[in-house]
């Protein structure tokens, strides 16, 4: 785990409760979860950019990979 991805959870938390700890366990869960769900982002992004004949990944592929993920784009 890098020093910056236990500053920016640390940023992150402080926004919600100033006194928060954490485990490094649970910072690399984290981490973990977030690469999982970036990589997973990037494979429907990259086959919506084949969809439309194109290599070049846009701003609305990644919005059309989230909308038919169902989340919010």
């Amino acid at each position: 785990m890098s020093a910056v991805n236990l500053r920016l959870v640390r940023e992150i938390a402080q926004d919600f409760q100033t006194d928060l700890r954490s485990k490094n366990s649970a910072v690399k869960a984290l981490q973990e979860a977030s690469e999982v769900y970036l990589f997973g982002l990037s494979e429907d992004t990259n086959l919506c950019a084949f969809n439309a004949k194109t290599v070049t990944i846009m701003p609305k592929y990644i919005q059309l990979a989230r909308r038919i993920r169902g989340e919010r784009a």
